[in-house]
């Protein structure tokens, strides 16, 4: 199966990250194609969250560009990946003019193409692992997809890698709530999910 649609172009993502997160709702991640022209894994995009810049006292770019941080401050459309408890990646999608520092965290997906594989990088059994499981959460999603540090600044706009595209899926129904995991700006509204999905993350 190849997604259909072409990678989400840099003029998506260059806009703020409140307004691209519940954009990429139902939108493809997409791993591949590789020589052969194989797509190698693909999930939906179920759960997002936004990080805005230096007033937002839980983005990483609160306090300007940093090593760990550089790929947040654009270009937009390139990937930023970071270590969080020293064990798990965290993938997100870059946002806004280059500089302003925006980021959209993808917190789940529902699966779509190369489930064991994905099961495999979790380092499961193949088919052992529930689909609900396999990538709800930010930790979950890039281990089963193998994102790392290496990922970082990878642009999501070209084929052959990492990419975000849209196969005309949308969503009946998007909460949009409070974000998780954070002790900081947890009063804003940044986190959508869709409704009565089974794969997004618990709080």
């Amino acid at each position: 199966m190849v997604p259909a649609g072409e990678p989400l172009p840099q003029a998506f993502y260059e806009r703020p990250a409140t307004e691209v997160a519940p954009d990429l709702i139902g939108k493809l991640l997409v791993q591949g194609p590789d020589s052969s022209g194989r797509t190698l894994r693909a999930g939906r995009i179920v759960e997002v969250e936004a990080y805005c810049g230096n007033g937002d006292p839980a983005a990483h770019s609160r306090g300007g560009p940093t090593a760990r941080n550089a790929s947040m401050f654009g270009p937009p459309g390139r990937l930023y990946v970071y270590l969080i408890y020293g064990m798990h990646w965290c993938a997100n999608a870059v946002c806004a003019p280059t500089g302003i520092g925006d980021a959209v965290l993808l917190r789940a997906l529902e699966p779509v193409h190369g489930t064991d594989s994905m099961a495999a990088r979790r380092s499961r059994t193949p088919g052992s692992i529930g689909g609900s499981d396999l990538c709800s959460g930010p930790g979950k999603l890039t281990q089963a997809f193998g994102i790392d540090g290496a990922h970082d600044g990878c642009d999501l706009t070209t084929d052959g890698g990492l990419s975000i595209r849209d196969d005309g899926w949308t969503a009946a129904d998007i909460v949009s709530t409070t974000r998780i995991g954070i002790s900081r700006g947890t009063d804003v509204p940044w986190r959508w999910y869709v409704a009565g999905n089974s794969h997004v993350s618990k709080r």
